[in-house]
């Protein structure tokens, strides 16, 4: 089956590296478009996949078409190759806030359409992305979409109308976990500490609190409070944060994005 993608940016890389180290597909089945030379150059070099100047091309060649262009530019994507892609297609799009109904208005007839919400750690094969299907998709192609996805990390069905949600928990909130890392990497330099060991430290004991979260499943308020012990220094930095009103600071940042997301 050949699989295209039309933009071939971080996100199509993360996808297809993903792909290609489970043995998904083999890279003669990947074909792919983007803007400029250099890009494609640097696709072509670094995947061996077969890449097109045309996003015409590719369209018209693949079964299976990823939209991974930003939301700006797709409609005008989707007027380039609506009257080349075959009906039979599967197309999944990765652009935030474009639901299944944009989609198919877009294309100004019923298609096969996968939505999905990928985050950024898919760079390093842990990417967490939702997935939502018209129904014009089968169960089967539902499946193999999950598995395209889970090439790269974790994926999970949702209703669509929690998209909007998955792009503001997972999608956008790597950025703010940057800025948490970078801000208690700042507080140890402040401390003391040497910058690049103050960014290890804090990148890592992020990590480790997320998989500790994951692998035993116990509440985060609960771990939290294994670290709060009485009196000690921990408790102090939570109550500072409370004062700041951290919590509130972080919910009010997502819904900001929620809204943001579903005015695109």
């Amino acid at each position: 089956m050949k699989i295209g993608f039309i933009g071939l940016g971080n996100m199509a890389c993360a996808i297809i590296g993903g792909m290609l180290e489970q043995g998904m597909v083999s890279a003669e089945e990947i074909c792919g478009s983007a803007k400029t030379q250099k890009t494609r150059d640097a696709v072509r070099e670094q995947f061996g996949i077969d890449v097109k100047a045309s996003n015409a091309e590719v369209a018209e060649a693949a079964q299976t078409l990823i939209l991974a262009v930003k939301p700006q530019f797709l409609g005008d994507v989707i007027g380039e190759i609506r009257d080349t892609v075959k009906p039979d297609t599967l197309i999944i799009s990765i652009a935030a806030g474009k639901t299944l109904a944009w989609l198919r208005e877009a294309f100004g007839r019923q298609m096969k359409i996968v939505r999905c919400m990928p985050n950024t750690p898919a760079l390093v094969g842990e990417g967490c992305t939702g997935v939502c299907v018209n129904d014009a998709v089968s169960e089967e192609e539902r499946e193999y979409s999950l598995r395209l996805m889970e090439s790269f990390g974790k994926a999970s069905l949702v209703e669509e109308r929690l998209m909007d949600a998955v792009g503001a928990v997972s999608g956008s909130s790597p950025a703010y976990v940057f800025l948490f890392i970078e801000a208690m990497a700042d507080a140890g330099v402040a401390a003391g500490m040497p910058r690049a060991q103050a960014y290890a430290f804090a990148a890592q004991a992020v990590y480790g609190s997320a998989k500790l979260v994951l692998e035993t499943g116990r509440h985060p308020g609960e771990l939290k409070d294994m670290v709060c012990s009485p009196g000690g220094t921990t408790i102090e930095g939570v109550r500072v944060l409370e004062e700041a009103g951290f919590r509130g600071a972080v919910m009010d940042a997502l819904l900001a994005t929620v809204e943001k997301s579903r005015r695109l």
